[in-house]
């Protein structure tokens, strides 16, 4: 019990007989330092005494689908900050190759009696994925905010990036600098920000009377280089990539294939994810506004913990075409 509670008070930065009053149920603490002193316990994985275990922990479950692709650590960055803010722990929860699942991590928040939840992208944009994990969320009616494009049985309050819009930059750029064989780097086919991104291009495609060539990938950069591979066999001339990592792997495929970019090949991320103007050369992308969509996924979570009722809207955000030097006219002849 003792070093529990060493262990509590410093995780805290409070006094040991502070958290025993807590655990005691006595007067004298703030319900700030309270609701600390129980999250503490939560984060440190010790139960909490059977007259407190009734309440909802202040941890919110933040999901990231990986490290490796910068955007996902900046909108992890920012959600988790803002929740912090709140009062609220953010507990990270990200997948890695043979690692904990979706569903595991979501069994060990329920034991812990979590708040609530926050996905910056996962399965729940997959339509081939499992998704009984989120549907027991909604039945549990725990809060829970998706970022990015959900399957749409998944009726969660959802903040995403115009996938049409993203497209439509990026194609209008192409064309104007007179690219007309022009390919896509998607996600799996079965991911619905790649599905929405492709009809986009194909509206464009059939409206301008060019064809399209696309190929679909994982989201890494060794991925993307063998998909924009494929893509140049066929003569493109312009790239439209759905992340940034794919599109770095577009780049060393044109040089694999002794061609330069933007010379021979011009290519266009998606994100603007950090150090896109520090490659070589720099990369024209699409940037999400993250800062926006992080602070309304925050304010759409804190309102349904706070009592109210969970919309099912999807609420779009536009990007921006961000012009580096990775894209440029198409070569004469």
């Amino acid at each position: 019990m003792t070093s529990r509670l060493a262990e509590v008070a410093k995780k805290v930065g409070v006094s040991e007989a502070t958290v025993s009053r807590v655990l005691n149920g006595k007067p004298g603490v703030s319900e700030t330092t309270r609701e600390a002193v129980l999250a503490a316990l939560d984060v440190l994985g010790y139960e909490r005494p059977s007259k407190l275990r009734g309440e909802r922990a202040r941890l919110v479950g933040l999901f990231l689908p990986e490290l490796t692709n910068p955007i996902f650590p900046a909108f992890g960055e920012l959600v988790g900050g803002g929740l912090v803010q709140q009062g609220y722990t953010p507990v990270l929860c990200t997948q890695t190759a043979g690692g904990i699942s979706e569903a595991d991590y979501i069994e060990l928040l329920l034991q812990q009696r979590v708040s609530g939840v926050v996905f910056v992208g996962g399965q729940y944009s997959q339509g081939d994925s499992p998704h009984d994990h989120y549907h027991r969320l909604a039945e549990l009616g725990i809060p829970t905010v998706l970022v990015n494009a959900r399957v749409d049985a998944l009726e969660f309050p959802t903040v995403s990036t115009d996938d049409a819009v993203a497209i439509e930059l990026g194609w209008s750029h192409l064309r104007q600098l007179g690219h007309e064989r022009i390919g896509l780097v998607l996600g799996p086919e079965d991911h619905v920000p790649s599905q929405r991104k492709l009809a986009s291009a194909q509206r464009l495609a059939d409206a301008a009377g060019l064809p399209i060539e696309v190929a679909h990938s994982h989201y890494t950069l060794e991925a993307g280089q063998a998909a924009a591979s494929r893509l140049l066999g066929a003569g493109v001339t312009g790239i439209l990539c759905a992340s940034d990592p794919l599109a770095l792997g577009a780049v060393r495929a044109v040089r694999r294939a002794g061609k330069q970019v933007p010379d021979d090949v011009s290519i266009v991320g998606y994100d603007d994810s950090a150090l896109m103007n520090a490659t070589d050369p720099a990369l024209t992308t699409v940037r999400q506004p993250i800062e926006p969509m992080g602070r309304l996924a925050i304010e759409l979570l804190v309102a349904q913990l706070q009592g109210g009722k969970a919309s099912t809207e999807e609420y779009l955000f536009e990007p921006e075409l961000v012009v580096r030097g990775s894209t440029g006219r198409v070569a004469a002849g």
